[in-house]
């Protein structure tokens, strides 16, 4: 209820209208496959960093593959678009690749929008909870701070967070509830994040106990992406209703959900990097996809760009066209 009543209170009469025009383009565009954008925004993703301290499969920054540039947000570029968009944003993400924490500025950036009446979230491997970062999470009004997990022994935490340290996970999520008691504050709200992989799937039941043992709001379960899953992949849980994939008649692995023309995502929101470049949502790790540039465009005039209008037009045709979207769970659901 705690983080119902702070969701709430980030809504204003301008944001609900902004909502609706996006909805209502969103169903016009489905009906007549013409891609129709009103509105801006409902939520944003910014990449603080590409900077990881981890060595994780399956991840970018994990295995140091990126092929675009890497390095960290400008607080001036993050500023312009905050100061365009503060009175119809309604969340914004501190995250896509990297760890947050490594920015110097992180919680600075997460203060300034959360003073502009923007819920806030973030999620983070813990490793950087420091006393000092931990008071300062909460002076920075974030409203929900997501913990990765991934594992309840070391062993098993190490098998997927490659270089992590489990006890310093738990170490910051300590510190993090004790300031939050200390400073007598209801956020942020604190979320276990369990990633579940064949080889910590049998740990679910205890990632919950630890959560309510420390005091944790919430634990989420979630599926992991596969790279090169046609073949298998020992991350793989055996458990179905944890797994993104499923077994083929034809002997390959593939995803289980269809690939339906439209995409409630490339309406509501999209993901800014590091430099300032506009990609239509977090598949897009490497940012194949560039549809603008926030350091010489207004946000405005990238989300109704040419470019971003023949995006929506390519998704609204054939989402099959697009190699991102063929691994992808998320965005036919309005409000997922």
């Amino acid at each position: 209820m705690g983080e119902t009543r702070n969701l709430l209170r980030k809504f204003t009469w301008r944001k609900a209208q902004n909502a609706w025009r996006i909805y209502r383009s969103y169903q016009k565009s489905q009906k007549t496959g013409v891609p129709d954008i009103k509105g801006l925004p409902i939520a944003l993703a910014f990449e603080p960093t590409t900077s990881c301290n981890l060595r994780c499969p399956e991840c970018p920054s994990g295995l140091r593959n990126f092929t675009r540039p890497t390095g960290m947000l400008q607080e001036d570029i993050f500023r312009k678009v905050i100061d365009e968009l503060h009175s119809t944003l309604f969340y914004l993400t501190f995250y896509f690749q990297g760890e947050p924490y490594l920015h110097p500025q992180f919680l600075d950036m997460v203060q300034y929008a959360s003073q502009k009446g923007i819920y806030t979230s973030t999620s983070t491997n813990a490793h950087y909870l420091t006393e000092k970062n931990a008071l300062k999470t909460i002076e920075s009004g974030l409203d929900r701070l997501i913990i990765s997990l991934d594992g309840t022994t070391q062993e098993t935490y190490q098998s997927y967070r490659v270089g992590g340290k489990l006890d310093k996970v738990i170490e910051g999520t300590q510190r993090i509830i004790a300031m939050k008691k200390e400073l007598k504050s209801s956020t942020p709200h604190l979320i276990f994040q369990f990633l579940v992989v064949k080889p910590n799937e049998h740990q679910i039941p205890d990632a919950y106990r630890l959560a309510k043992e420390l005091g944790v709001d919430e634990v989420k379960l979630k599926t992991a992406q596969i790279y090169d899953y046609e073949n298998g992949s020992d991350l793989m849980p055996t458990i179905d209703k944890y797994s993104r994939y499923k077994l083929g008649n034809n002997g390959k692995y593939h995803i289980k959900n269809g690939l339906a023309n439209h995409c409630w995502k490339m309406w509501h929101s999209c993901v800014i990097t590091w430099d300032g470049m506009v990609v239509p949502c977090c598949f897009d790790k490497d940012a194949h996809h560039r549809l603008g540039n926030v350091s010489d465009m207004s946000f405005a005039d990238v989300w109704q760009s040419e470019p971003y209008r023949q995006f929506r037009a390519t998704l609204l045709r054939s989402r099959s066209e697009i190699e991102m979207c063929k691994n992808c769970t998320e965005g036919t659901k309005v409000w997922a």
